[in-house]
């Protein structure tokens, strides 16, 4: 494979053997062949009950993460990336970094020559720690940036350069709550609006970096659009990176019972059934996902919602054992919440129903989870055996009706 003039060569175990692409999310068939996630699912969902590569009848179509394979295709990912960044930066910049006292005089001169003032403060703030301190201490400048997010005009441009030195910056900044004033929030706002997706990413960082309590949360979740613009970027054809900032930037702000119910009017819990089906999804997108899913299950509208609807619930159970250790316990205790805290019947017949569930929970109590999602799992299993007894009771009943007196 080449990019411009870097060559990188692909170990030909990190390629799926369906397409002989590099495997996002590996996992192996019972065989011992791994494929990529996508990839083998569309195969056993097109009615294939044998392995793609060696032919053989599958004892079992399930479906195991390969989490070593996963580790080193990632170590030689971010190894193919320093190698590009090092060659980029080893070309000619046409941008040269500005010194401290530039930059101060810069700071001052940003009412005259504000867009090339704003991308040399970008790029100063982008080279090292060091420039981020001192900017964030620096005499005025904060509050110039701030100032210039609350009365900024319609120039996106000029806008997403001052989210990206806010971004840049926001480990540094001690208070944070000028961002939190109604005119910085509709200048965020119009970024997640009409800037592009790395723009919109950093205003979702800056958005989780200051819902650091509940009054903060709810200025942000009541601003009006905000929130809608959040979960609109959930849809699955969106950039993966952009769905993942967008539900860590949701979890952040998701614990008032305000906020939650907002989200549920806004359709979140569809959106989230859309990304956990989606048999290409990222692990992290994954975790993320059941995470806000587990916080939408505590409050009545949200199981009400989540217990009408099996396909959703069948997917939770599919991602028990199936994703990684932390999606496993967000979907037990989404599924706990449902059916064991709360007792929705409905809910309980759809995961009883589920293929493999009874397998899945017996498997879980003798792994090495945590007992807190040890013990929730024992509580969903009896409701295997609830519904066994249910159904032998249901059988001698009608047993006792045919035999003769």
């Amino acid at each position: 494979m080449r990019k411009d003039d870097l060559y990188i060569t692909i170990p030909s175990f990190f390629r799926c053997p369906i397409t002989l692409d590099v495997m996002k999310s590996p996992v192996s068939l019972c065989t011992g062949v791994t494929y990529d996630r996508a990839s083998i699912q569309r195969w056993l969902d097109s009615g294939n009950n044998t392995c793609p590569a060696t032919m053989q009848v599958l004892q079992s179509k399930e479906i195991v993460p390969n989490r070593n394979l996963q580790r080193l295709i990632q170590m030689w990912s971010d190894s193919v990336a320093r190698r590009q960044v090092e060659a980029e930066s080893a070309a000619p910049s046409s941008v040269v970094v500005p010194s401290q006292d530039q930059v101060k005089l810069l700071v001052k001169q940003l009412d005259k020559n504000c867009s090339s003032s704003l991308a040399k403060i970008v790029c100063f703030a982008g080279e090292s720690e060091e420039n981020r301190e001192f900017l964030a201490r620096m005499d005025g400048f904060l509050n110039a940036v701030f100032d210039f997010m609350r009365n900024a005009e319609s120039d996106i441009k000029l806008i997403e350069q001052v989210v990206s030195i806010l971004d840049l910056i926001q480990s540094k900044i001690q208070d944070k709550k000028p961002l939190l004033e109604s005119n910085c929030l509709s200048t965020i706002l119009l970024v997640l609006q009409r800037g592009t997706s790395d723009s919109q990413i950093q205003s979702l960082r800056l958005l989780e970096s200051i819902a650091i309590d509940g009054e903060s949360k709810l200025k942000i979740a009541e601003k009006e659009g905000l929130l809608l613009e959040l979960v609109n970027s959930l849809s699955k054809e969106k950039d993966e990176r952009l769905i993942e900032a967008s539900l860590s930037c949701l979890s952040a702000i998701t614990k008032p019972k305000r906020v939650k119910t907002k989200l549920i009017q806004y359709r979140t819990i569809p959106e989230l059934k859309n990304l956990l089906s989606e048999p290409n999804m990222s692990v992290s997108i994954i975790e993320k996902s059941l995470k806000l899913l587990e916080t939408l299950s505590f409050c009545k509208e949200g199981r009400v919602e989540i217990r009408h609807d099996s396909n959703l619930l069948q997917a939770i159970v599919q991602k028990v054992l199936k994703v990684s250790s932390k999606a496993t316990e967000h979907a037990v205790t989404v599924l706990w919440s449902v059916c064991c805290l709360f007792r929705e019947e409905k809910a309980q017949e759809a995961v009883v129903g589920c293929s493999n569930g009874l397998t899945k929970f017996l498997l879980l109590m003798q792994s090495d989870c945590s007992s807190a999602t040890r013990q929730m799992s024992a509580d969903l299993l009896k409701l295997f055996r609830v519904n066994s007894n249910s159904c032998l009771s249901s059988y001698d009943t009608k047993t006792t009706h045919i035999m003769p007196c």
